[in-house]
């Protein structure tokens, strides 16, 4: 069943908590379009389920409901990482329920999530991480080609998450300090720096690539980056162009957070501090940082293996 028709199915009590939730994650909290989607698609599931246990307001649920949910999610052939958000989005909900009096207790504090497998992410090495940026061909001197050029370049050179590449407005581009003021994940402002490349690549999209595309559309705005009617660029036409780029390049598979990846491997590799990267990321947590050191010595390991006659 889809999320809109059990949130159609809910009582009235639970259908008006479940809204409020969702307009305090995008209000309040600042949470990304995604993140509240996706929390109050969860929030809508362990509301129906509850519901159909005899449920009508916030203050019926209890730990014994949130466990039987996420087993009843886990029967159903359920990933771990799966679950681990949709306890974390139950946790958040009951906590906001309790916090604003529509629970007189929290029982998502006594709810566990299973621990996501978190493998190793997808690098490039540097040389093609190089040839994905630099390929040349006739459509680059096109107003779409120049500006796929600049989104290349921008991408590996800041490691800025595909959404934060879209927000991004001309005056957010610092061109004599080479800067880039970025609003990451709860709205949290960062400045990340940039190269030559990637300066040389946005002067010839702010000067002959974005000027014709602005011309197909009244709401070009300050937007950085267009689409190619005129409107601000969006992240599913940037995950073609790295596609796009990536097979031009003879690459396998290669999305933005890819190059995000490689681009936070390649400053460890070159000798950069972890909490310098942890900061130019905007990652909250060090932790979070912490999984680039480990591709590394799994490089390291592997030149090792390769190379030395005692490996």
């Amino acid at each position: 069943m889809d999320t809109r028709r059990m949130h159609e199915e809910l009582p009235a009590g639970l259908r008006d908590a479940v809204d409020e939730f969702g307009r305090h994650l995008a209000r309040v909290e600042n949470r990304s379009e995604h993140t509240v989607r996706a929390y109050v698609g969860d929030v809508v599931s362990l509301l129906h389920h509850a519901a159909a246990s005899g449920c009508t307001q916030p203050r019926d649920l209890d730990i014994a409901l949130l466990r039987g949910w996420l087993a009843a999610r886990m029967r159903q052939g359920a990933a771990r990482t799966s679950q681990a958000r949709r306890a974390a989005a139950a946790r958040t909900f009951t906590a906001w329920a309790h916090r604003t009096e529509l629970a007189p207790s929290d029982p998502g504090t006594q709810l566990a999530s299973p621990r996501a497998h978190r493998g190793l992410p997808t690098v490039l090495r540097a040389d093609q991480a190089a040839s994905l940026v630099e390929q040349e061909n006739d459509q680059r001197q096109d107003p779409e080609g120049v500006r796929d050029r600049a989104v290349l370049e921008l991408l590996y050179a800041t490691g800025v998450r595909v959404s934060e590449l879209c927000g991004l407005d001309r005056a957010d581009v610092d061109d004599a300090r080479r800067v880039v003021r970025v609003f990451g994940k709860g709205a949290k402002e960062r400045a990340v720096p940039y190269g030559l490349p990637a300066q040389r690549a946005l002067d010839d999209w702010l000067r002959h690539g974005r000027p014709d595309l602005a011309k197909a559309s009244e709401h070009s705005g300050e937007a950085l980056f267009l689409g190619i009617k005129g409107g601000r660029l969006q992240p599913t036409v940037v995950r073609r162009i790295v596609l796009a780029a990536a097979r031009n390049a003879g690459l396998p598979h290669t999305s933005p957070h890819d190059l995000r990846h490689s681009a936070a491997t390649h400053l460890l590799d070159g000798g950069a501090d972890l909490r310098a990267v942890q900061d130019l990321l905007g990652h909250a947590s060090l932790s979070s940082t912490q999984i680039y050191t480990h591709v590394s010595t799994e490089r390291l390991r592997a030149a090792f293996k390769q190379a030395h006659p005692r490996a």
